[in-house]
């Protein structure tokens, strides 16, 4: 691992609690630990990465502690609208990236974010990718792989469409 993927690991798993998932913290002191192995340098990663079982409870907010060392500390808005649609950009972001599984990415977004936010029209082709992969039967006719490609476009065009909104805006 690169000093480069371990920081952006760690920003990933930083916006994921963010945005209120729950991450254990036998993966937060794995991160730091990956972290320090690839050379990343922080005054607090060492203790996070060094926690033992015992010390397991001290791991986020030692975890935070070593985001806000590197800069990496993400507050997401107030707002809880705006948050869901930040969530939405990130999750999306991810699926298009080729960071989170298309199944587990597009689910999230109908559990956790469309139906709160009342599901808008812009999430419905994210919705529908969710429904297909949850429900998906080899009788359909369209591969499982199919079917994550179609989630994958349908993100790369949410996260396109809302990039050209703000930079419209």
């Amino acid at each position: 691992m690169t000093q480069e993927d371990a920081l952006k690991e760690l920003s990933r798993i930083g916006r994921e609690r963010a945005f209120g998932r729950h991450v254990g913290s036998d993966r937060l002191i794995q991160a730091g630990l990956d972290a320090l192995i690839a050379g990343v340098e922080s005054p607090s990663l060492a203790l996070l990465a060094g926690l033992l079982r015992s010390e397991e409870p001290d791991a986020p907010a030692l975890f935070n502690q070593v985001l806000d060392e590197l800069g990496l500390l993400f507050h997401p808005p107030a707002d809880s609208r705006a948050a869901k649609w930040a969530m939405a950009d990130w999750v999306a972001g991810q699926i298009a990236a080729g960071t989170l599984d298309p199944a587990s990415g597009t689910h999230l977004i109908w559990a956790d974010i469309a139906y709160d936010l009342g599901y808008p029209d812009d999430l419905e082709p994210l919705v529908h990718c969710a429904h297909n992969l949850d429900g998906w039967e080899e009788s359909w006719g369209v591969s499982l792989e199919e079917l994550n490609r179609e989630a994958v476009e349908a993100a790369k065009h949410f996260v396109d469409k809302r990039s050209a909104a703000e930079a419209g805006s």
